[in-house]
């Protein structure tokens, strides 16, 4: 049975219910960015740190990359993070993960992108 939580809204007067999240992630704001969970706005702010080091540039967040098989678009996949290693000039893809978010889907889509972009994705736990 899913777990839900109950709070009150003040403006219309009455109560509704909102289900806590698939992955019980919380939302986190992070320099007026929002991002899906928190650990994903801690790893934000260590790239930024590692920016400001030198280490990494050009940091992207959510890179889109189409999955397009003989053709046809099958669908998309939206990394959390793009950036460039300052040492080596590589593009690198992160996406932060957990035990709960690395869904068969998203091994699915991480070979996928390999596949038609040679890309391999970091997951960061």
């Amino acid at each position: 049975m899913p777990r839900k939580i109950q709070y009150a809204v003040k403006d219309q007067g009455t109560e509704k219910e909102a289900k806590l999240s698939k992955y019980f992630n919380v939302k986190t704001e992070l320099h007026g960015v929002t991002f899906a969970s928190q650990k994903e706005a801690g790893r934000y702010q260590e790239l930024l740190w590692m920016q400001r080091a030198g280490f990494v540039r050009n940091i992207e967040l959510q890179p889109r990359y189409d999955l397009v098989v003989n053709g046809k678009k099958c669908g998309f996949y939206k990394a959390d993070f793009r950036y460039e290693d300052a040492k080596t000039g590589n593009a690198v893809v992160e996406d932060v993960k957990n035990e709960n978010t690395r869904t068969a889907v998203f091994a699915l889509k991480k070979k996928l992108v390999k596949a038609l972009y040679d890309i391999d994705i970091v997951e960061v736990y």
